[in-house]
């Protein structure tokens, strides 16, 4: 799904498109994968603005709406 799909669905389920949640979706679509703090440090490399809680929020947007999932991921430790 590219970024102009997600923006479409987005906007049918009556929500914004701001410049903050533009880039937000791009750094996530760039980064698959990605942890929310990863995708946090992303954002805040390009857009200073943007707080922890806006990313936090646009993801859990995305995962409400079936763009995303969350994935636990678990490590073995030995």
């Amino acid at each position: 799904m590219n970024c102009e799909q997600v923006i479409s669905i987005l906007k049918e389920k009556g929500f914004r498109i701001t410049n903050q949640r533009r880039l937000i979706l791009e750094i996530i679509l760039e980064n698959d994968g990605a942890s929310c703090k990863e995708i946090y440090h992303l954002v805040a490399a390009k857009d200073h603005t943007i707080g922890v809680a806006t990313v936090y929020r646009m993801i859990r947007l995305l995962e409400d709406v079936g763009i995303l999932k969350h994935v636990d991921l678990i490590t073995i430790i030995e």
